[in-house]
């Protein structure tokens, strides 16, 4: 139960940090992790977070950097990626809104302040969701309904996030103007592949 709610907890993380601008609050949250300076090890030595306050990193570097690489020049939606036409699938017909309807997961729009559902944001946060299941399984002991929401989470991964994460969280990572965003680019790809790795071998150990 213990790594189930630390991979629930990553997903959580992952989808606030790309979701949205950040407010203080959440980064103060981030910093006062037991484990941040592994998980953010050039921006917790970043010179600039010595020199400011942390809403004044926030408005005049972190959320500057933020709306670069998630709005104005790099793309975060699944359907961008995977359509020949390069454009974002924002009507019902969007594949990752049939995940979303059989699993009872809504996107509030007005609140993530997205374009479409297949936003990396909303898919790693449906992610999230999925581990909440997991973890009231464990806690039942319902070992059938633990096989199925991993095998769930194993295929919504692949069929979805990886099929445009890597690709978007390189570029983030190269053209990430801050710390902050290189080292959560880098933070998040490759927690998504370990956690596809440690989905697959779980079925493959099972078979």
């Amino acid at each position: 139960m213990e790594l189930t709610q630390r991979r629930r907890s990553m997903y959580a993380l992952s989808s606030r940090i790309f979701l949205q601008e950040l407010d203080v609050e959440t980064l103060k949250a981030i910093e006062e992790l037991e484990n941040f300076p592994q998980l953010f090890p050039t921006y917790s030595k970043w010179e600039e977070r010595a020199k400011k306050e942390l809403s004044t990193l926030i408005q005049e570097k972190l959320n500057v950097d933020f709306t670069d690489i998630a709005i104005m020049h790099l793309i975060p939606y699944e359907s961008f990626y995977i359509r020949e036409d390069g454009m974002i699938e924002t009507g019902g017909s969007n594949p990752v809104l049939q995940f979303y309807n059989d699993y009872g997961f809504r996107v509030d729009y007005e609140k993530a302040r997205v374009l479409s559902a297949d936003h990396i944001g909303v898919e790693l946060e449906f992610m999230y969701m999925l581990l909440g299941a997991e973890y009231k399984a464990l806690e039942a002991n319902d070992k059938e309904a633990i096989l199925q929401v991993r095998e769930i989470q194993k295929e919504f991964l692949y069929n979805h996030l990886l099929q445009f994460a890597p690709l978007y969280l390189i570029n983030v990572a190269e053209q990430a103007r801050t710390p902050f965003y290189k080292d959560s680019a880098k933070l998040v790809l490759e927690f998504l592949l370990e956690d596809y790795e440690y989905l697959k071998g779980l079925q493959d150990a099972k078979s």
